[in-house]
């Protein structure tokens, strides 16, 4: 009796210190990720077609963030340095880091909310939907009037993901309460209409010019970033990423499955389509910016799950800062990738996402919820 007390107070003992060194290693990962963020800002800033000093960049983001006025002859904030960094890279960056948070957000919860490792922002056939309102608006020529006709091209980009993503959870939710895979299904049906809508459209018609400013829209970009669309797109990329940081028990509990919820008290129906209309939200507002950007949500959970665990506790946190991570530097080489030139991100992203996510699926001691 005396051994097995011993043996158990051993093994309290032995989960106490992994435990430990599980938060300790959590930790270190999140202030590693956060000080990398930090650093990427400023040094990306320097790296493009125009190079720029990295003290010059430092000083010029220091004079017009913090209003600390430096030494003219080092900073060159008066002259073009400024106008490269601060008008046109700094936004850009920004832009980058919000996306790649954003779309990892979407792509972690689209995995927990469908209980299936291929997900990721676009199941919901929300690409297909937002390339459909991109065609409409480019091919037909419609525009909207009042506020949004300032928009342009990605208010009715916005507009047909949102439709695209209702029609889905409307098609899943008939005849009984919406599962996985009915929201799959639908998503593919959706996704396959919108598409041959669009095909339908260009075949049609007569824009070359029209036609090959969509096929560089689908592919994704950064180039239009500005000041005055960040503020929009970083407010909704925020308020998701604090919603969903204290969700971590509802979407463990859907990894466990059905009965395990039902079981626990937990109604997955409901917090499946309320995960699903935000994250839908959040992808619409990311893809009427930037376009399509694909692989992003599908391969960053991968990668941090495979390192920190499926605990959503840690996996969303390190998923925010690693996509941000990852997306700063995929623009970076896309726009420096071709000499006076630029490669549309969407590429660049899917070419770095194929051989990553092959591995992950030839990884042996991986596997979707578990370490």
């Amino acid at each position: 009796m005396a051994f097995i007390q011993r043996q158990e107070l051993n093994n309290q003992s032995f989960d106490k210190e992994s435990r430990l060194q599980s938060r300790s290693l959590f930790s270190f990962i999140v202030v590693a990720l956060l000080v990398a963020v930090g650093v990427s800002l400023i040094i990306s800033v320097s790296i493009g077609q125009v190079s720029v000093p990295f003290n010059q960049s430092l000083w010029i983001l220091i004079e017009q963030i913090m209003g600390v006025q430096g030494d003219r002859n080092t900073t060159d904030a008066s002259g073009m340095f400024l106008d490269v960094i601060w008008h046109i890279r700094f936004p850009r960056v920004l832009l980058a880091m919000v996306t790649g948070a954003g779309l990892a957000l979407c792509g972690t919860v689209m995995q927990a909310a469908v209980q299936n490792p291929l997900a990721d922002p676009f199941i919901l056939g929300i690409s297909s939907g937002a390339s459909l309102g991109a065609t409409f608006s480019i091919l037909l020529g419609f525009g909207i009037g009042g506020i949004l006709g300032e928009l342009g091209i990605a208010s009715w980009a916005f507009i047909g993901a949102l439709a695209a993503a209702v029609l889905v959870l409307g098609l899943a939710s008939i005849g009984g309460k919406t599962s996985s895979v009915k929201l799959i299904l639908a998503g593919t049906v959706i996704s396959a209409l919108c598409g041959a809508i669009s095909n339908f459209i260009i075949y049609f018609a007569k824009n070359a010019e029209g036609i090959r400013s969509i096929s560089f829209w689908t592919m994704g970009s950064l180039a239009s970033a500005e000041w005055r669309t960040l503020p929009l797109i970083t407010t909704v990329v925020i308020a998701a990423s604090l919603f969903f940081l204290l969700q971590f028990r509802v979407m463990n509990t859907m990894l466990m499955g059905e009965e395990a919820a039902v079981t626990l008290g937990v109604n997955l129906n409901h917090f499946r389509r309320l995960y699903m209309v935000i994250s839908s939200i959040v992808t619409g507002v990311l893809v009427s910016t930037c376009g399509i950007i694909g692989f992003v949500g599908l391969i960053i959970p991968h990668m941090v799950r495979s390192v920190v665990g499926s605990n959503h506790k840690r996996l969303v946190p390190v998923a925010l800062l690693f996509g941000a991570l990852f997306m700063i530097w995929t623009d970076v080489f896309a726009r420096t990738i071709i000499p006076n030139g630029e490669l549309p991100i969407g590429i660049v992203t899917s070419l770095l996402g194929a051989p990553i996510f092959m591995y992950i699926l030839i990884k042996e001691s991986y596997g979707f919820g578990g370490r």
